[in-house]
């Protein structure tokens, strides 16, 4: 069981709260999905309930936490202490045979646990599987898991929504993959920041993820129809008495000095009148609010942009597919016309992000087209030491700057983020400035590896939908399946063997 009691987690930079008075109990067998836009405090509250040391740097938390059992914890990113482990190091004399049937479903094999590989080359779905091996063989009593669907290939996030679903630990964890969300959690946390991000709202509900849309929508809609009639009737209720007010003021002002009796009256009356409408006003304040909300909001491409069906976008052979000597896969062939939305999926370790790196590198230089690149590692496009505004000050003139600040404001980024350094953002927020970069590239030709990864699954929808409606071309790797549905016109697997068309399970 795990306990939260008042748990208020606070920016110590900004003083600026993430979280106020929350409380929760998650038992045996309920899976409790934290969701909410960027920035919002989900991987805080996780990092803080698995080790309070974890926030210290930059966060000012109070609270009670109460555990019974073993905490195990997946972070969003690897540490970059255990970068330069190597396999045999990290798993440190495990025997394999204890736990095969477990180590085969996350297609890991006996020779990972003597190989001299280190960590930190592994694709990005394998250090995710290499990672969540070692903590269930700790046999945790609790699991917290931050994002565990980043980068897995579709094979292995089908087998976690299998574990998850079946296992009768209790799971709170973070994901923006809707599908898995959909189909595991029976229990939303959503952390919310309103009023121009003065104050958060955290909600939870005992019920699936569509259910909980489902209600929230109604909730909202009913209240919403309740508080604007409540107005309403209020205006004419003063409107009403706004005119008894005048006519008795006038009356007031013209009746004679002779007619003192009738000046008392009148006084009296007035006096009736002003406590009404002090009465009037006192009703306004117990009237229920008009619900706000925390929308998704993201900047869309030009309408204009578009590249006619004929042309060639991209005429792709690559013989051998190699990374550090290693072959990983062979007669890659891609072909893309102007316009096409292409997805490419493949097992982790299969090379696609290798392959986009070579895709890119036949575009970027063409100047017959504008392309822009959205990497799996940020880090390969943004510089963590600079703020936002200066990133994009140094490509783009004092127009196009003051339009981006303008459209970081509608993205829901304070001052605060616009100015502090880049690397203090959340991952979605980092997503949210590669986006902005391409928009105001103007580009044509989108080389995406997993676009929506580090989105919320509230905003997924958005940006999904943007990116359909986008009149260039995509080539983009992703195992979002939601994404691969609605974006993509065509989605090839990556082998071994080369590109083939991919059959959806």
């Amino acid at each position: 069981m795990l306990e939260l009691k008042n748990i208020t987690i606070a920016l110590s930079q900004t003083g600026r709260e993430l979280i106020s008075g929350f409380s929760f109990t998650l038992n045996r067998g309920e899976k409790a999905v934290i969701i909410g836009e960027e920035g919002n405090g989900k991987s805080t509250l996780l990092q803080y309930i698995y080790s309070p040391q974890l926030t210290e740097s930059y966060c000012q938390c109070s609270g009670e936490i109460i555990t019974k059992g073993k905490l195990g914890y997946l972070p969003q990113m690897l540490d970059p202490a255990l970068a330069g482990l190597t396999l045999e190091q990290f798993f440190n004399g495990a025997d394999f045979f204890n736990d095969a049937a477990l180590f085969y479903q996350l297609d890991l094999l006996p020779e990972h646990f003597t190989s001299q590989q280190t960590l930190g080359t592994l694709s990005g779905g394998e250090k995710v599987k290499v990672q969540l091996a070692k903590i269930l063989m700790s046999q945790p009593d609790i699991l917290l898991l931050d994002e565990p669907t980043n980068d897995l290939d579709i094979e292995t996030l089908e087998w976690l929504e299998g574990f998850i679903r079946r296992s009768r630990l209790p799971i709170l964890f973070v994901s923006h993959d809707e599908t898995l969300i959909e189909r595991t959690a029976n229990i939303v946390i959503h952390l919310e920041q309103l009023r121009k991000k003065t104050r958060p709202r955290a909600t939870v509900a005992r019920c699936g993820y569509r259910e909980y849309l489902k209600r929230r929508g109604a909730a909202f809609e009913k209240q919403e129809q309740i508080a604007r009639k409540q107005r309403s009737d209020h205006e004419k209720q003063m409107e009403r008495w706004q005119q008894i007010y005048n006519r008795v003021d006038h009356e007031q002002s013209v009746i004679s000095r002779q007619n003192p009796q009738g000046g008392r009256l009148l006084k009296k009356k007035m006096k009736s009148v002003l406590a009404q409408g002090r009465r009037l006003e006192r009703e306004s304040e117990d009237f229920l609010e008009i619900p706000e909300t925390e929308d998704a909001i993201i900047t869309k491409f030009s309408p204009e942009i578009s590249l006619p069906k004929g042309k060639v976008v991209l005429d792709f052979t690559l013989p051998l597919l190699q990374t550090g000597g290693k072959t990983l896969a062979r007669n890659i062939s891609l072909f893309v016309a102007g316009g096409q939305h292409v997805g490419i999926v493949g097992k982790n370790g299969v090379g696609k992000s290798t392959l986009l790196a070579a895709v890119w590198q036949a575009l970027a230089p063409r100047r017959d087209i504008i392309p822009a690149l959205m990497p799996q590692n940020y880090r390969e496009k943004l510089d963590y030491s600079l703020t936002p505004v200066e990133y994009l000050a140094a490509n783009y003139s004092k127009e196009d700057m003051t339009k981006a600040r303008t459209f970081m404001g509608n993205m829901r980024f304070t001052a605060e983020e616009m100015t502090g350094k880049i690397g203090n953002l959340s991952g979605g927020q980092k997503a949210k400035i590669l986006f902005l970069d391409m928009v105001l590239q103007n580009a044509n030709v989108l080389v995406l590896d997993e676009p929506t990864r580090n989105f919320s699954p509230l905003s997924s929808p958005v940006v999904r939908q943007a990116l359909k409606e986008f009149g260039g071309a995509i080539i983009s790797i992703s195992h979002d399946r939601k994404y691969l549905e609605q974006v993509c016109d065509v989605v090839y697997q990556l082998t071994p063997e080369g590109m083939a068309a991919w059959q959806q399970p």
